[in-house]
């Protein structure tokens, strides 16, 4: 079959029908019963394929990921974890802190916001709507779903998963509870736990009993016997009378829904990642255990520091995973390099793709800001639909990163004030009832033309493409390095990432060691001119260095370099090696 044969049969494809009652409505719910598939780049690989498979890492909007994932993965994927936006009215930040102390500056850390978590309810809700029907088309017949959120949004999303994968096949809403500082001042009672909603696909679920170690207490109620074993006399709960049970002869203690025996990451783990949100690879451990079996795929779309793929990689399970935000990929990249190092089996790596995904913006949260300031509209502040105003237009930024398509539009669908327009046709039939600015990276053709006949209003609409007609825009200041090949061996002589300098208010003439700013080095010796395959990853500890030269072997021909700075951003050059 041809790939232009795959990608219809995706898009011909109609999702099996959800299950229907009971059913939670909004404002502007649509249905979603079909999706169009979307390419994905690859652009890094990590280790080996291991029996015919090697791990997949996405970076891009997890609704055409998993669009491209179905012609390869629908039924198959037997357990999806996912950790998404709870709708907590915060920004989740990152702290940025040099590697040393020779970059003499008052500015030596600073936070930057990662994602925002901000939300009005009906749009957070169609958001999960559509990714929980594509998650339900990926799962396979024995596969399971652990969704995790907290009180912001738990009732809401239980009534979708009900509606979705039917209310029959819900299993748990687990509790996490965990400990923390609580303010008396708080005129409730504190809110500390997080709920985990698990539902699955048929009744031949897997499921894997998980127990932990016995309480002092219970262990106190057995005596040793003659040979030395812990007894206890028990009531038979079959058949009446007594039995005799043997305390080596008992797993453990069932784990229940209460989870209070897992604490969050804390500030000095050697787990930590430094990202937001974080969570324990135990939670993650415990959930991969009981609801897969070895060499089977776990898949998380809303990947951020990556846990579920570290605890999968460490525990013979095959995973994939996805994020929007690139900070997250670089995140999850590092901390799997590290695994697959320090791990003396051989186990499957892992590769890096785009999934319609342009690298211009490494942070979507800022990137309307960049482009309201490049493009001079006068931002508006509090409002659910536009982001600005430009000579007498209306602004809407489209998702950055991507080719904006029909979907896209559904934002502005559901929230257009349609009393006002139908106010503005009767005063000026023959008009306009608005005027509106539309900024894409990209977009489907007629694209304002679908959205004039969707509403069914005269709109005036001018789309903006800034790729093309914007070109000539600098959204970001290009990094710079200095690297050459000198007896032997590749050396970085000097590293200036221009947008790290300026949030630190530091001049290129007064960085003494460009390592301070360096999160990694990588470097591929045989590089094929598409593919990063690096065979030196030079990750260092919290406050160590990187290296800054390496040997060149003797078969290495066009040499790739690629550096990563504290902001997640990376630089790459290629040198030929002659």
């Amino acid at each position: 079959m041809s790939t232009y044969e795959q990608e219809v049969n995706v898009e011909q494809h109609e999702f099996e029908p959800i299950k229907g009652y009971p059913m939670l409505n909004w404002k502007g719910k649509r249905p979603f019963r079909s999706t169009q598939y979307y390419p994905a780049q690859l652009k890094e690989t990590h280790g080996e394929v291991t029996d015919g498979w090697i791990n997949k890492i996405f970076w891009g909007d997890n609704l055409q990921v998993m669009s491209h994932l179905l012609k390869e993965y629908r039924g198959k994927i037997k357990l999806i974890y996912i950790d998404p936006p709870f709708d907590s009215k915060a920004e989740y930040k990152k702290k940025i802190k040099l590697k040393g102390k020779q970059i003499s500056n008052d500015l030596n850390a600073f936070e930057e916001v990662q994602y925002t978590d901000m939300w009005t309810n009906d749009e957070y809700l169609q958001f999960m709507y559509e990714r929980l029907i594509l998650i339900r088309e990926l799962l396979s017949e024995d596969g399971s779903l652990y969704l995790h959120c907290d009180w912001h949004k738990s009732h809401y999303l239980r009534c979708i998963c009900d509606e979705i994968f039917g209310a029959q096949n819900f299993r748990n809403e687990i509790v996490w509870s965990y400990f923390g500082f609580k303010r008396s001042t708080t005129r409730k009672f504190p809110q500390k736990h997080d709920i985990l909603l698990s539902y699955v696909k048929s009744e031949e679920y897997i499921w894997n009993v998980q127990y932990q170690p016995h309480s002092e207490e219970y262990i106190k109620r057995f005596k040793k016997d003659e040979n030395g074993r812990l007894y206890r006399d028990d009531v038979n709960p079959t058949g009446g009378g007594s039995r005799v049970i043997y305390l080596d002869e008992v797993p453990g203690d069932i784990i229940d829904s209460v989870w209070n025996d897992i604490p969050p990451v804390n500030p000095v783990a050697k787990e930590r990642q430094n990202y937001p949100t974080q969570k324990p690879e135990k939670l993650l451990e415990r959930i991969i255990n009981a609801s897969t079996n070895l060499g089977d795929i776990v898949f998380d779309c809303f990947m951020g520091s990556g846990t579920a793929q570290a605890v999968s990689l460490k525990n013979g399970r095959k995973f994939i995973g996805s994020d929007i935000n690139l900070g997250a990929v670089q995140t999850t990249t590092k901390r799997l390099t590290k695994i697959l190092a320090a791990n003396e089996k051989s186990v499957p790596g892992f590769e890096v793709y785009n999934v319609n995904n342009y690298d211009i913006f490494r942070n979507p949260v800022q990137a309307k800001e960049l482009l309201i300031e490049a493009l001079e509209v006068q931002p508006i502040h509090n409002n659910s639909i536009y982001d600005g105003e430009k000579d007498g237009r209306m602004v809407k930024i489209m998702p950055v990163n991507r080719i904006a398509s029909r979907a896209d539009l559904n934002e502005l669908i559901t929230n257009f004030d349609y009393k006002s327009f139908e106010k503005r046709q009767i005063e000026n039939p023959n008009q306009p009832v608005e005027r509106l600015l539309l900024v894409c990276m990209g977009h489907e053709p007629d694209l304002a033309a679908a959205l004039e006949q969707e509403v069914g209003y005269k709109l005036d609409i001018e789309v903006v493409d800034i790729l093309r007609d914007k070109s000539n825009l600098e959204f970001k200041r290009d990094s710079e390095a200095e690297v050459i090949v000198d007896s032997g061996n590749l050396i970085i002589k000097n590293f200036y990432p221009m947008s790290l300098l300026q949030k630190l208010s530091i001049m290129k003439e007064n960085v003494e060691d460009w390592k301070e700013l360096v999160e990694s080095v990588m470097i591929d010796w045989n590089y094929d001119g598409a593919v990063l395959e690096p065979t030196v990853v030079d990750i260092p500890e919290k406050n160590e260095l990187v290296s800054g030269i390496y040997k060149i072997p003797e078969d290495a021909g066009t040499i790739r370099v690629k550096i990563t700075d504290l902001l997640s951003e990376s630089f790459e050059v290629s040198i030929d090696n002659g």
